[in-house]
Order: C-alpha cells, then structure tokens, then sequence
C-alpha cells in the first residue's frame, strides 16, 4: 500500500520519536559511553529524525544517565536530526544548554500520587518548578517538550480521569510547550479508552500538538496507538528493541518497540521515513551489548 492509499482519518506521515537512549536505557542496566553514541548514530543512520539522547537529572536517582553531557557532546551530528534531552528542574536545563542539545523536555503526571513519588512534589508544584525553567528556555530559543504520566491509568490511584489529563496538557501547552506527549506509563490503557483520553485533550491542545507514548506492559501499546491515528495523531514515542519501562512504576516493563511500530505503520501505508532493516540492526546491537535479546517481535522476525 503507497501513501496515496493511506485510509482516510488516518495521517499521511508519522514522526517518530525515539526514547530509546534516554527513556530505554535508563532503566537498563549501564551501558558504556561509547556503546551510547553508537546506538544514537544507528538510529540517525536508520533515518529516526527526532531522537532523545540524555537526561540531566541527579546521577543519585538516574546513574546510568550520569555520562549525558559527555554522550552529547561526543556523539555524531547528523543533519535534519533534532537530539532532545530530559531536564527535571533548572539546573538539569543549564546544563542541557551547555551541551549543545537541539531541545529538551519537561514532565508532569496527570496523578497526585505518581507525581509525589516520582519527583517528591504535587502535580501544581511540579508545574510552578517549570516555570523558570521555561523563562530560560525561551530567552534561548530552545523549544521545550512536555511529557504528561500516567494517562491512562495510574499504579496507585488506578484509572485517571480523561478531564485531568486534559487539563494537565493544557496548562503544559499555555506555558509554551510546543508539543505534548501523553504517557500511558503502565501500559494499562486499551483502544477505546486511549481513542477517549486523547479526544477530550484534543479538546484543550490542538491534535497537531499532541504525541502519543504507550508503555506494552499488557500488549495493548500498537491496538492503542492505532485507534488514535484515526483521529489524526501524527506524532509517537517509541523505544527500539522495546528497551526500558519506568523505574517509579511497578509492573512497567518496557516501551512500544520502535521497529513493531515502524512495521505497522509502512503496512498501514504510512510513511515513517526509516530504514526498518538498520533500525533492527540498531536496536540488536544494543540489545547484545545488553546481554539481552531484542523485544521488539519485527527484529526476532526478520532476524537473519
């Protein structure tokens, strides 16, 4: 199927961003440095555009991104490659700054609770911390992603309200995130329930702000991600080799494969612009480094 073929509702292209060495590799076991930039430049080599390469958070809490400003000052750069790190707080933003990176993210939840056990503070405080953050940001024309957890569900209060979500983003996109990404951290989520949450946020942030990221910890991330597309949602997070999960959320245990999801979409007619076979290579690469097997099922498929 070509892309002039593509269903109507559903969109032509998608973009995709990858978490994978930042979201992916945070809840693995270390890595070295090098074996870092060698995954980033896979995935730029295997035509992922947006790729997220660090995250400057307290090596206290997060020691294997301890070596992200090393990582992205040594890494590769290729052209029409936006590189993003995570940055919790102003000080993780100064230092982003200081790497060189192209953009970085901020992140709230759409829970009280996730929010107090994920950065010790309530979900208005997280947002008050931002805004500094924010100011700085815009001084220095470096764009800011926002991250919203937990949206469809939550590992200590349960089911969330479509309504919060909604709200959370919102206030996200008036403090000048340029786009949201919706975080189904536990995996929780199934196909009517996403296709709700993302239409009452579309409410409030415009669809072509909006990004998807479902976690597979039920197996639910690509029927989810395709009921969504219907509405017009451009925009995935994804993971290669599936690598990573949350380490706040029990039960969480990896991300959306960027490669299953790269397979679905090009079936779909939908044009990714990666190269699956180098995105495979990439993501078995890391995943041997790893001392682990690919979890993405496309990789093990297609496996030489």
């Amino acid at each position: 199927m070509s892309p002039s073929q593509v269903k109507a509702g559903y969109p032509k292209k998608v973009s995709i961003f990858e978490v994978g060495p930042r979201d992916g590799l945070q809840n693995e076991k270390s890595v070295t440095t090098q074996d870092k930039i060698m995954l980033i430049d896979n995935l730029a080599k295997a035509g992922i555009k947006r790729i997220e390469a660090g995250s400057f958070v307290s090596p206290k809490w997060v020691p294997q991104m301890a070596d992200s400003m090393e990582v992205i000052q040594s890494m590769p750069r290729r052209e029409g490659v936006i590189y993003s790190a995570l940055t919790p707080n102003l000080k993780g933003f100064e230092l982003a700054k200081a790497s060189g990176i192209d953009e970085v993210a901020i992140f709230g939840a759409a829970s009280q609770s996730f929010s107090q056990k994920n950065i010790n503070c309530s979900i208005e405080e997280s947002i008050e911390r931002f805004l500094p953050l924010m100011e700085q940001a815009k001084a220095a024309d470096i764009r800011v992603r926002g991250y919203v957890s937990c949206v469809l569900g939550c590992p200590y209060e349960g089911e969330i309200q479509v309504q919060e979500v909604a709200r959370v983003a919102h206030i996200l996109e008036q403090m000048g995130c340029y786009e949201i990404s919706l975080g189904d951290t536990i995996g929780v989520g199934t196909p009517l329930k996403a296709k709700a949450m993302l239409e009452a946020v579309a409410a409030k942030v415009p669809l072509n702000k909006l990004a998807l990221h479902f976690h597979d910890t039920y197996g639910q991330a690509l029927a989810n991600i395709l009921a969504c597309l219907e509405l017009g949602v451009s925009v995935v997070d994804s993971s290669v080799a599936g690598l990573g999960g949350c380490p706040y959320a029990k039960g969480a245990s990896g991300n959306l494969a960027t490669e299953d999801l790269v397979y679905m979409l090009e079936g779909m007619g939908i044009e990714t612009g990666v190269d699956l076979k180098l995105l495979a290579h990439a993501g078995d690469t890391i995943s041997s480094q790893l001392g682990r097997s690919t979890g993405a099922k496309v990789a093990a498929a297609i496996k030489d």
